[in-house]
């Protein structure tokens, strides 16, 4: 069950990335997802090395 929640979470983030990568805070108002959903996406989709992070003060995210 969870599991699926956060694959399906994932996809969203996926989706959203597909334009092009973005501010974890704008991404987070684009996918409408709560800190911890969205971090659990984000840790799924880095383990499978879809994502790359950048950035010191605003963490920005992409699709790799």
């Amino acid at each position: 069950m969870i599991k699926e929640k956060i694959g399906n979470n994932a996809g969203l983030v996926w989706n959203a990335l597909a334009n092009g990568k973005s501010e974890i805070k704008v991404l987070k108002k684009a996918v409408k997802l709560s800190d911890k959903d969205l971090y659990a996406a984000l840790g799924w989709l880095a383990r499978e090395e879809k994502v790359f992070f950048e950035g010191d003060g605003n963490l920005v995210v992409g699709l790799v």
